[in-house]
């Protein structure tokens, strides 16, 4: 039972430095911010356009996973720089390739919300 106990009581913790993380990238990273808001923005849209269930699953999704991509970037951009404060070309070469990651999910967002809510508008 004690093992249990410990195991629970570590998921627990592992929440709360999830729920912080979360919380730092939404309050201080700009890009982070504004995927937010667009998040908001589209969370709006589907209600007043009553997209599906299936159209709501896509678009949670989506939003969820830029979210992730621009919190990875913004870790592996951290960690780089905490690693190797100065100017170094490797460094930024890998931070180049994190920030593409993220621009081609977000190309593939916008192409989904064209999916979603072009039929709708127009």
């Amino acid at each position: 039972m004690t093992k249990y106990l410990s195991f629970l009581s570590n998921r627990i913790k592992s929440i709360g430095f999830a729920f912080k993380g979360a919380y730092l990238l939404i309050t201080t990273e700009a890009s982070l911010k504004v995927q937010f808001i667009i998040g908001i923005l589209v969370t709006i849209a589907g209600l007043y356009y009553k997209i599906s269930a299936v159209e709501w699953v896509v678009q949670i999704l989506t939003i969820a996973l830029i979210m992730a991509l621009e919190g990875l970037n913004t870790a592996i951009e951290e960690m780089a720089d905490f690693v190797h404060p100065e100017h170094h070309k490797k460094i930024g070469l890998i931070k180049d390739l994190a920030a593409g990651a993220v621009f081609i999910f977000a190309t593939a967002a916008v192409i989904v919300g064209c999916i979603i809510y072009f039929p709708k508008i127009f």
